[in-house]
């Protein structure tokens, strides 16, 4: 995966879960609740691999 879908990725799980979360905060009955918790562990993923990359830049 390129670094602008990675970027592209994490926009896209970003709006998701603000769109989840304004949802539960309205008191509306989420589809899967277990998706929050998906989505959270896969931006944590990807913003490592990210982090990794930076580090690796720099060291090079």
């Amino acid at each position: 995966m390129s670094k602008e879908e990675r970027l592209a990725k994490l926009r896209e799980l970003k709006a998701e879960l603000l769109r989840l979360r304004t949802q539960q905060a309205s008191g509306a009955p989420l589809e899967n609740p277990g998706r929050v918790r998906i989505i959270k562990k896969t931006i944590a993923r990807i913003l490592t691999v990210i982090n990794e990359e930076k580090k690796g830049s720099k060291r090079a």
